[in-house]
């Protein structure tokens, strides 16, 4: 057993000679590129937006729990 099938998922460990699985794999790269780059943009975002309205917000309007010192 080489080190390839291993690894394979079940699309690429059944025949990487044919073309028809070569474009699965090639189209679920593509896929994986384009949709992790975008999650990490929207979490980015929501941890800063939560960062700074932290920041900002007026200690009067917070629950007591929520100053606390950790």
């Amino acid at each position: 057993m080489d080190s390839f099938s291993l690894i394979a998922c079940a699309t690429c460990q059944l025949n990487n000679q044919n073309d028809t699985t070569n474009a699965a794999g090639w189209s679920i790269f593509f896929m994986l590129g384009v949709i992790l780059p975008m999650l990490g943009t929207v979490v980015f975002f929501l941890v800063r937006m939560a960062r700074r309205s932290a920041q900002t917000l007026d200690p009067e309007l917070c629950d007591p729990r929520d100053l606390a010192p950790h």
